[in-house]
């Protein structure tokens, strides 16, 4: 599911869907991602919450834990995790680097999907980095997030990102 919150030009929600869907079959991801394009200050909030962070990102992502027992669902509608992304940072960091807000909100779905696919750039000497570069370029976007972050531009600030523990589902 992909929610729209604050709008972002020439993005739908069907559109940031079927990127989406793309995108975690390509990281070999199964199972389903939500994904919510909200405000900076939602983000701030989340970050906040559940990283005890005070401070804006452009994206977070909460891996789901799939607890023993959980029944047998496929794992083809089993969620997988969230994503939350920042329409603010987007639009920002786009204008900066010269590309559309809508290419930026995927990059950095790209960038959340990686994440709950298992990768962790801060802690696997490079493989995250080459695995989005390369799905970046598959899925015809620009610069992924980690060689920006990498990069010495001018006016591109570096943030390092972790993300939260895994959230339990509820049971329904």
């Amino acid at each position: 599911m992909v929610i729209l919150q604050k709008k972002v030009p020439g993005l739908t929600e069907d559109s940031l869907a079927r990127f989406v869907l793309r995108a975690r079959r390509a990281a070999g991801l199964r199972g389903t991602v939500n994904v919510l394009v909200t405000s900076g200050a939602a983000v701030r909030s989340l970050n906040r919450e559940f990283r005890g962070q005070n401070k804006t990102t452009d994206v977070l992502s909460f891996p789901w834990s799939n607890p023993a027992g959980s029944g047998s669902r496929s794992s083809r509608v089993t969620p997988v995790g969230e994503i939350a992304i920042s329409a603010e940072m987007a639009t920002s960091n786009s204008s900066r680097l010269r590309h559309s807000a809508a290419e930026e909100v995927k990059i950095l779905a790209l960038h959340g999907i990686l994440h709950l696919a298992g990768f962790d750039h801060e802690r696997d000497n490079g493989r995250m980095a080459r695995k989005e570069a390369q799905l970046r370029k598959a899925l015809g976007l620009p610069d992924s997030l980690i060689e920006r972050s990498q990069s010495n531009h001018k006016g591109i600030q570096s943030r390092r990102r972790t993300h939260p523990p895994a959230r339990k589902r509820s049971a329904a």
